[in-house]
């Protein structure tokens, strides 16, 4: 069986149950268990390559003792086994000893996870599925995890879960234009279930890994913090099913909730790509970990102010901000400039509204800066939806062929002999700072609708109103009349 049929299958066993309800809970349900099988081949394959290794789980929770057989524990006793040692033995786990990175895996992933089936002979089913799957199959492990990101966007009909997700084209062309390198420190703030960091492994796989001492590096150098308990998960997930040896990289924790001024410079980083969240307000207390000057409760906001501050000098970043970060004032103002001052923001793509629908319908923004010397020039570039649809949707989604025009007008690494067009325009600092920082530039070559003379506009609305008083008089009266006989 193919592995988008297995997961299929998979989904049709799980639909079944009373305790499963809804895509969100059957990926968090297919994510745990997915993860034992993957960390349990993996184990096998490190026994035989190392001596004396040890796997992080406990023998008698291994997968291999409790799944592998088809006729194995089934119906009660497997949900009681779940229920009562499985996940409490998991979520206490202890990280110490030779495997401490794979121990802390373990645990971060089923500390917050839970087990929605109530059925134990659906389990039982749910597991023999899986045991079709061979994850140390490096050519059936890669389709599996195309099949897994596809139901990562799948996500986005999910309800809230569909803020962990932005799509694959918009992080596949930040990714290219950022082109991160093995050895180079990339970090996401906010990962998600990790789209940035699985667009840049494949970037550089294809591109620059060509021993194994590039995969080393590329490896070591990633950096991913998330802090929502189900994305973690799954990123997790997506890391092993992408290679990654030892995903403890991904912390479970808040990026914001980290003091600003205790980020040292062992902490910075070469490379930002992140999508961070907006539109919610933090928690009370974390504003007082930045400067004054820069304290709000908008998450964005404080993103914007640690990215400045992480970065090295001649790091680059690529993010993801609403149209609100452009226009706002108060510590949105200082913000632009502190960004404006310490970087080079070189480019902002104006992305249409119906990008992210559906759990977002609110302008966007693709910004690209690189720390160490002030903004001279922005240049803006305006991405516009296919002749052919009005908007994208669900079922036409934005894709990365839709960024070509933009990568051909880009001017390569060095952005060079950049053109004004129809889409693109460049605008001055000392314009900028005119506007008090308002970065929020229409495109200047498309005409506005003529909506008509202002003065003809207010007489028509008058004869409108004035006709619709009418009717509505002449109608009361018709009512009265018959009420009368």
């Amino acid at each position: 069986m193919s592995a988008r049929n297995t997961v299929k299958s998979i989904q049709d066993i799980m639909r079944q149950d009373v305790g499963v309800d809804g895509d969100a809970q059957r990926l968090s349900q297919l994510c745990w268990m997915f993860f034992l099988k993957i960390i349990d081949d993996q184990d096998q394959q490190l026994e035989m390559m190392q001596d004396n290794y040890q796997s992080p789980i406990p023998q008698r929770l291994q997968w291999r003792a409790w799944a592998a057989d088809p006729e194995g524990m089934t119906g009660d006793e497997l949900l009681l086994f779940i229920n009562g040692d499985l996940f409490p033995s998991l979520k206490e786990l202890a990280v110490t000893g030779k495997n401490a990175n794979r121990r802390r895996v373990v645990r971060a992933v089923f500390e917050d996870a839970y087990n929605y089936m109530k059925s134990g002979q659906l389990m039982r089913q749910v597991v023999n599925k899986i045991n079709h799957v061979d994850f140390n199959n490096l050519a059936e492990r890669k389709h599996f995890g195309d099949i897994y990101e596809q139901l990562l966007n799948d996500l986005q009909s999910a309800g809230n879960a569909g803020e962990y997700y932005t799509p694959r084209a918009v992080t596949a062309f930040m990714v290219d234009r950022i082109d991160p390198k093995p050895g180079e420190i990339l970090f996401d703030p906010s990962c998600g279930t990790g789209g940035f960091l699985t667009c840049a492994l494949r970037h550089m796989r294809e591109r620059y890994v060509k021993k194994v001492e590039d995969e080393q590096a590329m490896q070591a150098s990633l950096r991913a913090v998330e802090k929502k308990q189900l994305p973690h998960m799954l990123c997790i997930t997506n890391m092993l099913l992408h290679g990654i040896e030892d995903p403890s990289f991904v912390r479970h924790d808040n990026t914001l909730a980290r003091p600003y001024i205790s980020y040292e410079l062992s902490d910075r980083v070469d490379i930002i790509l992140t999508n961070p969240p907006f539109g919610g307000k933090e928690e009370d207390g974390i504003e007082s970990n930045f400067p004054a000057h820069f304290r709000t409760r908008e998450t964005a906001d404080l993103f914007l102010a640690l990215f400045i501050r992480l970065l090295k000098p001649g790091g680059r970043a690529a993010i993801v901000l609403p149209d609100g970060s452009l226009f706002g004032e108060g510590v949105k103002t200082r913000l632009k400039e502190h960004l404006l001052e310490e970087c080079n923001l070189h480019t902002i793509v104006r992305l249409p509204n119906s990008v992210f629908k559906p759990y977002a319908s609110i302008g966007t923004n693709l910004l690209f800066f690189e720390k160490g010397e002030p903004t001279q020039d922005i240049w803006f570039y305006e991405h516009r939806v296919p002749e052919t649809q009005k908007a994208y949707l669900m079922t036409r989604p934005i894709r990365i062929e839709h960024f070509k025009s933009c990568i051909d007008w880009w001017g390569g690494a060095a952005r060079q002999d950049r053109q004004e067009t129809e889409q693109a325009w460049k605008v001055g600092i000392d314009d900028i700072k005119a506007r008090n920082y308002n970065l929020d530039y229409k495109n200047p070559h498309v005409v506005a609708d003529d909506h008509g003379d202002p003065q003809e506009l207010l007489a028509k609305l008058e004869q409108d109103e004035q006709e619709t008083a009418e009717l509505r008089d002449r109608l009361k009266a018709i009512l009265a009349d018959a009420l009368l006989r």
